[in-house]
């Protein structure tokens, strides 16, 4: 009987889900998460950067490993197990060699995806960026959409918030974005097409990337990563931002592979729930200890978010039971 309960109440909590969440079997460099659900194939999908952390590199400022990469493809039933899915079929019509940072989402009727592109694999960061709109009816085969003019040739991390409506009139839609000319700031553009954009406000003052907006519990929220841990910051309206004291996943954790600071994050909301999915540099693990490059390496983790009183803390410590709604 006791037994019979315990079965029943795990599988009331949803599916234990494993440190770390996905570990990219090609490279090891799984990062910068972009994770939607696949309503035809009744399955999760994340899109997430490919680095190419196993290969090796003359010296210690060769950052050939983070350039030539693809967007990496991982699939689940549950959010809990995922299973590698290859690379996605981008285009290079429009695109280049080095993929970074895919936000993925489902608007007007159709996927949308909004990657940084990199033109050409790079020894150094002295190069230029930027981010392609492409859209797809299925999550498999993308077809290029428009080049996005945000005044900037340093552009990186797209992170797409649909607003609020202002009366009777829609309200269109706002762009997070990295400008690498403004110190790294995070900066937002409007569009009310998802197609022409106007750059708008400096939202940072402090640099920062991987930005990633979204709506849970009547309030906008906005997740980036500081380089020391991540920021918050959330809104009542999508306009005016309040930001959060010090900086949540900032410290290493104690398990295997969650050793590290959290990263570029990606958040899944699930009714009254959300979850972030992270990633993490392995400098930390014993392999580190014998290896000084295993440090290159990252994983994906998960854990969920908690909010009180406007404030979001995060246990990365806590089993992460995953209970996610299509």
């Amino acid at each position: 009987m006791i037994a019979a309960l315990t079965m029943m109440a795990a599988a009331a909590s949803g599916p234990l889900a494993p440190k770390p969440l996905f570990r990219d079997p090609v490279h090891d460099g799984a990062a910068d998460a972009s994770t939607v659900y696949d309503a035809k194939a009744k399955e999760w999908v994340i899109f997430y950067t490919n680095r190419r952390a196993n290969i090796p590199r003359e010296d210690a400022k060769d950052v050939r490993w983070v350039h030539g990469t693809a967007i990496g493809v991982a699939r689940s039933k549950d959010g809990a197990q995922w299973t590698y899915g290859g690379t996605a079929n981008i285009p290079t019509a429009c695109t280049g060699e080095t993929l970074w940072a895919p936000e993925v989402q489902w608007l007007k009727g159709r996927w949308h995806m909004w990657l940084t592109v990199v033109p050409g694999v790079f020894r150094d960061w002295n190069a230029p960026r930027f981010i392609v709109h492409l859209t797809s009816p299925d999550l498999k085969s993308w077809t290029c959409g428009e080049k996005l003019d945000l005044k900037s040739d340093r552009v990186i991390d797209a992170s797409v918030l649909a607003l609020p409506a202002k009366g009777k009139k829609a309200g269109g839609y706002r762009l997070f974005f990295n400008d690498e000319r403004q110190s790294k700031a995070i900066v937002t553009a409007d569009s009310d097409d998802l197609i022409h954009w106007t750059v708008k406000d400096r939202l940072t003052q402090t640099p920062g990337e991987g930005p990633k907006a979204f709506r849970w519990k009547g309030r906008y929220w906005l997740i980036s990563d500081a380089w020391k841990g991540l920021l918050v910051m959330r809104s009542d309206d999508g306009q005016a931002w309040t930001t959060q004291p010090g900086h949540i996943l900032a410290s290493a954790g104690a398990q295997p592979t969650d050793r590290a600071k959290g990263q570029h994050p990606d958040i899944v909301v699930a009714g009254n729930r959300a979850y972030i999915i992270y990633f993490v540099h392995q400098e930390g693990e014993d392999a580190a200890k014998a290896d000084p490059e295993y440090y290159r390496r990252t994983v994906l983790q998960i854990a969920e978010l908690k909010e009180k009183d406007g404030v979001i803390s995060i246990d990365r410590e806590a089993p992460v039971h995953v209970r996610l709604k299509p």
